[in-house]
């Protein structure tokens, strides 16, 4: 039973020659989310209480059962899927500690019900233990060849999550058909972190053309915290603690970034605000609500939709491609800002919430070349003394110290002018129109 082609479904452009497309095929940018529907602004979406009903949580219970009686779907592979679920379910409260499933419990099993619906569909709705090797492979090649397109009409980019959680994993060996599927998947390589981020000159455009202080705190706090904006739509008013910075003097929050609201994969932190900006737009936005709403009344697609608005006004577009800016590239505009700024890679991975040890920030830094200015730097410096060796060879016999002198005054010449040159940075930066004053200091605190 070969792939068939099927109608393509909010495909975007002309549609590839080969290509393969699946109604309810989704690709990783296109994962739903969790919202309310309804306009920005409106009366619905701005109640705390509606805001409150289409959680992972509520995602996730009504999703699961829509699909495992969906009657277009084999009653074999609904089985399985009811299995699954049970196990899965099972291990993720067990695992994290849990007497219940918990948000972040629900965001993972929601992303299983769009991968086993988008494979089932991929096998044509073959019960999974009637398939055959060339079955599987059919499916891997035309993955790997680009042939199944998501929804946009692109290749699938996180083939490699869908061969580690579905193909190789529980599901199929439910079907008894992982060990072949590891003989089929024999080679597979994980698709390289691409760079894209923004600048920090392209971050202040987008906030130019935003105006309702809920919607700008949104974009602000994306920035300057750096996390998800589907943890950040969770916050609440107790979670923003008021201090004033023991080095400067000045105000900033405290940001608390509970578990319970973080991805699996994030620490749970707190974070100090390093803008002053931000600190404007917290204190505007607080002031109406109590201590346990939510700061944002309105979910996922609506910011999704906010977003969308806001750069198509600004023109913003990211580095090094200039593709269209997303949510998540605010995100990694911060990170890649503040190594640029001096922050270490523990410190930049310690704000965005990964261990010291995640490498999700090499591609930026080998991109950026920020590993490579501490080795250029010891070169130049091995090249300067060489030059100074040479010279003394040529200086005649009792003429050292007046050549001493001579170096020293042309080093403090050097020296005048790097001042010079800092000072006129300092000047040019105190001028509001120039620059916007930032504390830098507090990742030290």
């Amino acid at each position: 039973m070969g792939l068939v082609r099927c109608p393509v479904v909010n495909q975007m452009g002309p549609r590839p020659a080969g290509a393969m497309n699946y109604p309810g095929c989704r690709g990783p940018s296109e994962s739903p989310r969790s919202g309310v529907r309804g306009h920005i602004g409106s009366r619905l979406i701005n109640d705390p209480r509606v805001a409150q009903i289409m959680t992972w949580k509520t995602q996730y219970e009504k999703a699961k059962p829509k699909l495992l009686s969906d009657s277009t779907i084999c009653a074999a592979n609904r089985a399985l899927f009811s299995e699954f679920f049970a196990f899965e379910e099972y291990k993720l409260k067990r695992s994290n500690g849990l007497p219940d499933l918990d948000e972040g419990c629900c965001i993972t099993l929601y992303g299983y019900i769009m991968r086993l619906r988008n494979v089932n569909t991929w096998f044509e709705n073959k019960p999974w233990v009637d398939l055959t090797r060339e079955d599987i492979k059919r499916v891997y090649d035309a993955l790997e060849d680009g042939a199944i397109r998501t929804r946009r009409g692109v290749p699938f980019q996180d083939r490699h999550s869908y061969y580690n959680k579905i193909f190789k994993s529980k599901p199929f060996r439910l079907a008894g058909k992982d060990d072949l599927v590891r003989e089929v998947i024999e080679f597979s390589t994980r698709p390289k972190q691409p760079v894209r981020y923004i600048t920090e000159e392209v971050f202040r455009s987008l906030v130019e053309v935003v105006g309702q202080p809920k919607h700008l705190l949104l974009l602000w706090l994306a920035w300057d915290i750096g996390e998800n904006i589907s943890t950040l739509l969770q916050l609440t008013k107790r979670e923003f603690i008021l201090q004033v910075n023991r080095d400067t003097g000045e105000r900033e929050y405290l940001v608390q970034l509970p578990a319970a609201k973080l991805k699996r994969s994030r620490q749970a932190r707190s974070e100090v605000t390093l803008y002053p900006e931000t600190v404007r737009a917290i204190d505007r936005v607080l002031t109406d609500i109590g201590s346990d709403e939510r700061v944002f009344a309105f979910g996922y697609r609506q910011a999704l939709k906010l977003f969308r608005s806001v750069v198509r006004r600004s023109g913003a577009r990211t580095m090094p491609l200039q593709e269209t800016v997303r949510w998540k590239d605010l995100r990694s505009g911060m990170a890649c800002h503040l190594l640029k700024n001096g922050w270490s890679r523990d410190e930049v991975n310690a704000r965005l919430g990964h261990t010291p040890s995640s490498d999700t920030l090499d591609a930026y830094i080998n991109f950026l070349s920020l590993d490579r200015n501490g080795p250029k730097r010891r070169l130049a410096e091995a090249n300067a003394l060489a030059r100074q060796r040479e010279a003394r060879a040529l200086v005649p016999p009792g003429h050292e110290e007046g050549m001493t002198l001579k170096s020293d005054l042309v080093r403090a010449h050097r020296d005048i002018e790097e001042l010079r040159r800092q000072v006129e940075i300092l000047l040019t930066a105190a001028q509001p129109q120039v620059a916007v004053k930032t504390n830098w200091s507090k990742h030290a605190a």
